[in-house]
């Protein structure tokens, strides 16, 4: 249950790939992945517990023959306690696949994984929008 806050509403949660856990996750990406590489940017729906937030998002980008490389993004965000700020974050490539069999994969996580809701598609500029020129 939100709590609420002032003025009586319940804070909104910020949108899809936004947020603190987010962003070091994005900036972890960037580390592997040049931004200017990076095609696609799957988020699925943070996971909230214990005081704790689980992010996990899939990355791709073109590899040279025109298939995708795709990267596991996660992270592991403390957001209440005496550790509050700190992090775990991993970013591992996974595959090599045709975009049309990555979209079959990500439809099967979602059937397989219990969550009603698809992860949401991203552009690269939601994650690095206003920080300069890509590369």
């Amino acid at each position: 249950m939100a709590s609420i806050g002032a003025g009586g509403f319940a804070p909104l949660a910020p949108p899809p790939g936004q947020g603190a856990g987010w962003a070091k996750l994005a900036a972890a990406v960037e580390a592997q992945v040049p931004r200017a590489e990076i095609e696609t940017i799957y988020v699925f729906h943070p996971i909230k517990r214990e005081g704790k937030e689980w992010g996990t998002a899939v990355v791709t980008r073109k590899a040279a023959d025109g298939r995708l490389r795709v990267y596991t993004a996660r992270y592991m965000l403390v957001v209440r306690g005496k550790e509050r700020g700190q992090s775990k974050i991993e970013v591992v490539e996974v595959a090599l696949s045709p975009a049309e069999v990555l979209a079959q994969v990500m439809q099967a996580m979602v059937d397989r994984g219990g969550d009603t809701e698809p992860p949401t598609e991203l552009g690269p500029s939601v994650w690095y929008e206003g920080e300069g020129n890509a590369g």
